[in-house]
């Protein structure tokens, strides 16, 4: 995989990486810039950091997807800096921060000591539902459309470039991750995503860039995992899973999420 920039729209970003094939963003204004996500470690933060810079020299804001490790370990590195994400955001990686890097170095001790150097670093700016930040002139809207992927995801929009990051509510090039998601809400979170943002290009956490009827179609697909769980909850298991559209693996971990918010 090539890890350069592709310029998605006007001075707005993505970089592809080898490393959970995970989407970075920025977005350059006059005299600032911002960016998304920072990776999952300090090394590979300042991997970014030095990338960022081959695209511009301007003091940055940045702002975490959502509380998951590979997407908020590479914060400290961008310090001092604001840093934006949910409040809920703050909330799990205080609560679950330690957790997440502990259970990561028992599935891959050969990254111990890189695990171990990074300093958890939560957001300091927080919103519930919607902020809009001035990067350089250009005003970029954050958005919590409700639960999905996880309790805080974040999607921002670039409008005058045409260009929606989405973070891991939409993935291209594997399955949707269901590890502490909410499969019954997910449906309509992505439907509420793309009908108040109506842009052409949408930048998935994971996997190459997309565009408005891939994620209908995935839309679809989670629509169909929702109420296959549903019916799982009432009916049984053996032959509803078959219909799932995800390997088995994929479709037991939605379905024990969706039974809990079932059981609920």
């Amino acid at each position: 995989m090539n890890e350069q920039w592709q310029e998605v729209g006007d001075r707005v970003y993505v970089r592809r990486h080898q490393s959970y094939d995970l989407n970075t963003g920025l977005i350059v204004g006059d005299g600032h810039c911002l960016v998304l996500d920072t990776r999952s470690s300090h090394r590979e933060a300042r991997d970014l950091v030095e990338a960022v810079r081959t695209i511009t020299a301007y003091p940055w804001t940045v702002v975490n997807s959502h509380s998951h490790f590979d997407h908020y370990f590479g914060n400290a590195i961008f310090l001092p800096a604001e840093i934006w994400g949910h409040a809920r955001c703050v909330e799990e990686i205080e609560a679950d921060g330690e957790s997440q890097r502990a259970a990561l170095i028992e599935r891959r001790p050969e990254r111990r000591e890189e695990l171990e150097e990074v300093t958890i670093v939560p957001p300091d700016h927080t919103f519930t539902v919607a902020a809009s930040l001035d990067i350089g002139g250009r005003i970029v809207h954050l958005r919590h459309f409700g639960l999905g992927h996880s309790s805080n995801d974040v999607v921002a929009h670039v409008p005058d470039a045409g260009v929606v990051f989405a973070g891991d509510l939409v993935e291209e090039g594997a399955p949707p991750a269901f590890g502490d998601s909410y499969p019954l809400d997910w449906p309509g979170t992505l439907a509420a995503m793309l009908g108040g943002m109506p842009e052409p290009v949408i930048v998935p956490g994971h996997g190459a860039v997309v565009d408005r009827s891939y994620v209908l179609a995935q839309h679809d697909e989670l629509a169909l995992v929702a109420d296959l769980a549903k019916r799982a909850h009432v009916e049984g298991l053996r032959d509803v899973i078959r219909s799932f559209p995800y390997p088995e693996d994929v479709s037991r971990l939605a379905i024990s999420r969706a039974f809990m918010q079932l059981d609920a």
